[in-house]
């Protein structure tokens, strides 16, 4: 039986209207998304007063890592940058370092911030702990070429949406629990958390297509866990199930009301708060998952993406 269901934002059912969506993955699906055109990067650059690189950083069984570059043009040539360090989303089974990559790419416009996005490795082909590995190694690295980079190692943000949200949330308690690097905030867009699948928004987003069902993230969860037991599953992959989530650096969480991710969303802010710990938590009525990476330009999506911007000025430029 299908739950009932917060209602879609007016303008949003609208656009959504004419997406194709699906309720479950299979690894033939999974195969043809993958064959799928990434989005290119160079148009998104037009325009912009900006200095790429690519470099790759090695993992830790020797796996080369690649990550993206983005620099306000001269920023080497400067220093005391912020930086925001990038994981995208896809289900941790699907993505690029590209996907997604105007949001990270617009704090580079306001707050002439280094961006660096990662490609860590997918599953199924990788599993366990090896994506959160990866991210973190790219952690390392941009914490110990702070100075090549031209940035301000005290304003290092760690972000993410959707897989790389939950990312992003691994990377900041695997690089509290090994005592570097530091991280001044973290902003987790529509996080996926929790491997469980066991919360109402979650039966309430499945058995019908959508962007991002029940059925699809079981599908995603199974293909990074590779058969792992519920008490085997450790916190840095599946950040819901951390035992302890005090000393985190301040957060930014947010979600859709209509999103199977809500209520774990919720959750891990509820978490951080029960821990002494400082998060700031948005649900917007009547977004579905991922809606304002998707439509960037609707008056919810717009008002998000604002408030999000609001929330890095205040971490990044503390009033006196």
């Amino acid at each position: 039986m299908t739950l009932a269901r917060p209602e879609l934002d007016p303008e949003l059912r609208a656009l959504l209207a004419d997406m194709p969506l699906m309720t479950q993955l299979s690894p033939e699906v999974l195969t043809q998304l993958r064959l799928l055109p990434s989005t290119p990067v160079e148009p998104l650059l037009e325009g912009r007063s900006v200095d790429r690189r690519e470099v790759t950083v090695p993992g830790p069984d020797g796996t080369l890592i690649p990550l993206s570059v983005f620099s306000p043009a001269g920023t080497e040539r400067s220093t005391g940058a912020p930086c925001v360090y990038w994981m995208h989303g896809g289900g941790m089974i699907m993505g690029d370092r590209f996907s997604q990559i105007d949001i990270p790419l617009e704090w580079l416009d306001l707050f002439g911030a280094v961006v660096i996005s990662v490609d860590y490795r997918l599953a199924p082909e990788a599993t366990g702990t090896a994506l959160v590995e990866d991210c973190y190694r790219g952690l390392l690295w941009i914490s110990e070429h702070a100075d090549d980079l031209g940035i301000d190692p005290a304003r290092i943000v760690v972000a993410g949406a959707s897989a790389g949200g939950g990312l992003t949330a691994g990377v900041t308690l695997m690089a509290r629990d090994r005592g570097t690097p530091a991280i001044a905030a973290q902003m987790l867009i529509c996080p996926m958390l929790d491997h469980r699948n066991i919360t109402a928004s979650s039966r309430q987003y499945s058995g019908t297509p959508g962007v991002w069902t029940r059925e699809m993230n079981e599908f995603g969860w199974r293909s990074v866990l590779g058969g792992l037991a519920d008490e085997q599953v450790p916190g840095y992959v599946s950040p819901a199930v951390a035992d302890d989530l005090s000393g985190l650096p301040t957060t930014y969480i947010d979600a859709g009301s209509a999103e199977v991710f809500r209520d774990e969303d919720v959750a891990y802010a509820t978490r951080i708060w029960e821990a002494g710990g400082q998060a700031e938590l948005h649900v917007w009525a009547g977004g579905f998952h991922g809606f304002d990476a998707l439509y960037p330009r609707a008056r919810i999506s717009a008002d998000a993406r604002r408030t999000r911007n609001d929330w890095l000025t205040r971490v990044l430029t503390p009033a006196p």
